[in-house]
């Protein structure tokens, strides 16, 4: 691994090895593992998903008795692109989904994430079947939410504001965003949008808990609940606005305390798979505080359309955080936090934190965000916003084992002046013996899966970097 940031390695080093790679994570393994205990595993209705899942990929099955962690040999053995997680919701717990991130950083020796991984699961082996089945990849094209979304992203949308009683933003097809005026209570008109069949991304944040999305946030709205895994709309009036949504969308609840926890069959998680028509959600199994975890997936989804498909940017802002991490408190990459945000650990807040704004307290909320945010659904399902124009490009071109990485601003921007994450890309394949012919004043860090280039917000003009490479 190449990693200009770490303190023990040298920014201006021209050899430096992928680390971590192990006799055992060797090339020849599928590209596809699905992961699932072996009791699930014998249960009919749920091995069927497990089955979809294996045809469709062409994926090995790897099973585990009592803790996902005992798959580890085998995913290290392996060393898939993508890991499947197919578990039932009484075993789709906060622990989960902390396993699952903790055990996808263990394939090999650095502190990165070694698989795109998600877990897939229902409100009933039925519909977890019916998100197993998805093959046609989904264009998104109409945001919907209930606060603010970037709508010149989207061919058209809508948003709800959860702070400012009585305002709304629509973006018509061809159109530009304009305010409009929004009822009072706006839940049957979030209702009627979600219903309505073209609503394919779904955003919200405010106070939620796992049984309901609280519309308002500085005033007083209705709600979403949830009842016998149906979503339904409740106004301030109590009256109820049954959604039966079954279009294919995702859902980015990125704002919310605990919309991501599932902790029964009455969760809002599985009702908006099942009644909801979701098929990919992110979303934290927590009380959020921090948000570095949830918000930074739409600086990879949304601000750069078409660019990664949504388990692409969620798996994107977890490298940058823990790359964030690695930069300003190294000393905390192996520590753990309990769900209450403690550790045994202390930052060690250093004259390069302290230069750079960073403080104690964004130690804490690094650790905190980087185990508890879920991605729920196939990991390989694509799932992207119609392509439209980015403040830059960035292309990655590859001939007789050197690589080139070049990122151009689009000519009459401001360069990169609104990057809020490092620019990131992906690796056509896994990596080893890496090189860096070219761009160490720029401190990449090249892993054996990815490229992330982190000082790049000021740059207006042309970045390059060259790197040889062997596939591993």
């Amino acid at each position: 691994m190449i990693q200009g940031n770490r303190q023990r390695f040298s920014s201006l080093a021209i050899f430096l090895l992928v680390a971590g790679l192990c006799a055992c994570a060797r090339a020849g393994g599928a590209d596809y593992a699905v992961v699932v205990s072996d009791k699930t595993n014998a249960d009919p209705q749920w091995h069927a998903v497990v089955e979809v899942l294996r045809e469709k990929h062409h994926a090995s099955v790897l099973t585990f008795g009592k803790s996902v962690a005992e798959s580890l040999p085998k995913l290290r053995a392996q060393f898939p692109r993508y890991a499947c997680f197919v578990a039932t919701p009484a075993e789709a717990t906060r622990e989960f989904v902390v396993q699952v991130h903790r055990l996808t950083r263990r394939l090999d020796d650095d502190p990165y994430t070694d698989c795109i991984w998600g877990i897939l699961t229902g409100y009933d082996a039925a519909n977890a079947l019916r998100i197993a089945k998805q093959t046609e990849p989904l264009v998104i094209r109409k945001g919907a939410g209930g606060t603010a979304i970037a709508l010149d992203k989207f061919e058209e949308g809508v948003w709800f504001d959860e702070g400012r009683q009585g305002h709304m933003m629509r973006k018509e097809r061809g159109g530009e965003p304009k305010e409009q005026t929004a009822p009072d209570d706006t839940t049957a008109a979030i209702v009627k949008e979600f219903n309505s069949g073209n609503v394919d991304f779904f955003l919200t944040s405010g106070h939620a808990t796992e049984r309901d999305w609280q519309i308002g946030f500085s005033y007083r709205n209705g709600q979403f609940r949830c009842a016998d895994g149906r979503l339904f709309g409740l106004d301030t009036q109590n009256v109820h606005h049954p959604i039966d949504s079954p279009n294919p969308k995702v859902y980015l609840p990125v704002g919310n305390c605990l919309m991501g926890h599932i902790d029964g069959p009455d969760a809002m998680a599985l009702a908006f798979m099942n009644s909801g028509g979701v098929d990919q959600m992110v979303g934290y199994v927590v009380e959020t505080w921090y948000g570095y975890g949830g918000w930074g997936v739409l600086d990879y989804f949304v601000k750069q359309p078409g660019r990664f498909t949504l388990a692409e940017s969620f798996y994107a802002n977890q490298q940058a955080l823990i790359f964030r991490l690695a930069t300003y408190f190294p000393e905390l990459l192996d520590a753990e936090i309990d769900e209450r945000g403690r550790t045994k650990a202390r930052p060690l807040l250093t004259d390069k934190a302290r230069k750079a704004g960073i403080k104690a307290q964004d130690a804490i909320g690094l650790l905190f965000d980087r185990d508890f945010v879920a991605f729920y659904g196939d990991p390989a399902w694509e799932a992207r916003l119609a392509p439209r124009d980015c403040e830059w490009e960035q292309t990655l071109t590859g001939k007789d084992g050197v690589f080139t990485f070049e990122v151009k601003p689009k000519p009459g921007s401001d360069g990169l002046a609104h990057l809020d994450r490092p620019i990131f890309q992906l690796l056509p394949q896994r990596l080893k013996h890496i090189e860096l012919l070219e761009g160490a004043e720029l401190q990449p860090t090249i892993t054996n899966k990815f490229l992330l280039l982190p000082n790049a917000k000021d740059a207006g003009k042309p970045l390059r970097i060259v790197f040889r490479a062997e596939k591993a």
